[in-house]
């Protein structure tokens, strides 16, 4: 039910237009030098950061370094950044940037285009080959016992953690801006650099995979007396 507004009140903001709102103060306050707004946003997205920088770069120290350079791309180009897209969005893009260029001085790459050696999704011997009945599963899935409840426990977030660790770096780089980040189809693309199919194929086989090893966890449980 929408909520009642009574006379004099204002209109509530949607989540998506504070969000806007949001991101125009720090714009703005960080484009005056503020610096308490500086730390603000170091807070905010400073672990984000990190973590998109060390899949890309081996070194903690290299990808520490590839934060604090971003920082300062950053706060060099706020008088550029025209609200395209969101804060965090354009920010996350100077980060990847940054880091593709300390990736190649370390000699190592992440091929988003190339999608041809991933192999498919599920096993194919899942499905029935032949007959009647070809395509369908010819070993299903299980039946999880109560897994609203397992997905919410520590182990099965551990489980989740690994397989996402262990995806190739293109899968894993997809899915942790998707799924953990929380960002856009579009803002994703808008990231990485790839296309709009590129990503939905990428991030489709990363959750494969994910749910892959979450069932085997969870079947592992089931049959365990």
């Amino acid at each position: 039910m929408a909520p009642v507004k009574r006379d004099g009140e204002a209109e509530p903001t949607p989540p998506a237009e504070a969000g806007r709102t949001d991101d125009a103060g720090l714009v703005e306050a960080l484009r005056r030098g503020d610096e308490a707004a500086y730390r603000a946003l170091v807070d905010r997205h400073g672990a984000t950061l990190l973590r998109l920088a060390s899949m890309y770069v081996s070194n903690p120290a290299v990808a520490a370094d590839v934060v604090q350079e971003a920082w300062i791309g950053v706060l060099q180009g706020i008088d550029r950044f025209e609200a395209r897209s969101s804060l965090k969005t354009w920010i996350c893009r100077i980060l990847v940037n940054k880091a593709k260029t300390a990736a190649q001085r370390e000699g190592r790459t992440i091929a988003f285009a190339d999608l041809g050696e991933l192999g498919p999704t599920v096993d194919p011997e899942r499905f029935q080959a032949e007959g009647p009945h070809r395509g369908e599963w010819s070993i299903a899935p299980r039946e999880w016992d109560h897994p609203e409840e397992r997905l919410l426990s520590k182990e099965a977030g551990a489980v989740v953690e690994r397989a996402i660790a262990a995806l190739p770096p293109n899968q894993r780089i997809t899915i942790t801006l998707r799924d953990i980040e929380d960002l856009s189809s579009a803002h994703t693309c808008s990231v990485l650099g790839i296309s709009e199919g590129n990503q939905r194929v990428l991030l489709h086989r990363a959750r494969s995979r994910v749910r892959a090893a979450l069932e085997d966890y969870f079947s592992d449980v089931t049959r365990t007396p």
